[in-house]
């Protein structure tokens, strides 16, 4: 598929997006992520209560990868594994992270938007790297952020999850805004620098791989390469 198609599909879904108040209570957070082994994909979600972060449900799918690496277009790549995970799930989630980023995007769709926008359920995009927009450097307290900018346009928050670690770059994804991207993120992170959900999801990935061999190393250690 051209580039200017693609462009194009992500300012339509962008239009989907919709940036508010989390609705409700918050019963059930989950976290997903994505392996690579060759050309297939594995799809792994863990469903935690929520505050208690007790693991109620899992899910994991594979799929062979139809579409290429293209840098800015991961979600076109991931979305049908992801999509494929969440069908097997029994205990639906209230609010997922995503391992990549929400509207901190060039054309304010990234991953977590994009899985948002197809399941209609809330997301927040928890990358380990900056994407896009302007920054400053937070201080260095657990829940110190500083937000990211697209001109004078909030787009997101760089946020310390621990005291003296490397800061996360998170955003809304969809039907969240600003403060629950802080609280939610803040509140289901615990000796870790990356929330509970999103460990679980990357490690039952990983597990799943392994199953059926090697896997290529930027896939899991190298997160922070993959421009979603």
């Amino acid at each position: 598929m051209r580039l200017d198609k693609l462009i194009k599909r992500q300012h339509k879904l962008a239009q989907r997006v919709r940036i508010k108040k989390i609705h409700g209570t918050v019963q059930y957070i989950a976290g997903v992520d994505v392996a690579q082994k060759a050309e297939l994909l594995f799809g792994c979600i863990g469903v935690f209560e929520f505050p208690s972060l007790y693991v109620v449900d899992e899910a994991f799918a594979q799929a062979s990868s139809t579409f290429p690496y293209i840098p800015g277009f991961l979600s076109f790549r991931e979305i049908p594994v992801i999509v494929k995970t969440y069908k097997k799930l029994r205990k639906k989630p209230d609010l997922i992270l995503v391992d990549g980023q929400g509207i901190a995007h060039p054309r304010r769709l990234g991953l977590a938007s994009h899985v948002g926008v197809m399941l209609g359920v809330a997301t927040i995009g928890c990358a380990k790297s900056h994407l896009y927009g302007d920054y400053t450097v937070p201080r260095l307290g657990r829940g110190r952020y500083t937000y990211i900018r697209d001109g004078k346009k909030r787009i997101g928050i760089v946020l310390r999850t621990r005291k003296n670690v490397r800061p996360l770059f998170v955003s809304p994804g969809n039907l969240v805004d600003m403060s629950d991207c802080r609280n939610f993120v803040l509140a289901s992170t615990t000796k870790y620098r990356i929330p509970e959900p999103l460990r679980y999801a990357h490690t039952m990935a990983r597990e799943k791989a392994r199953e059926l061999g090697s896997v290529d190393r930027w896939s899991f250690y190298g997160t922070a390469a993959r421009i979603v």
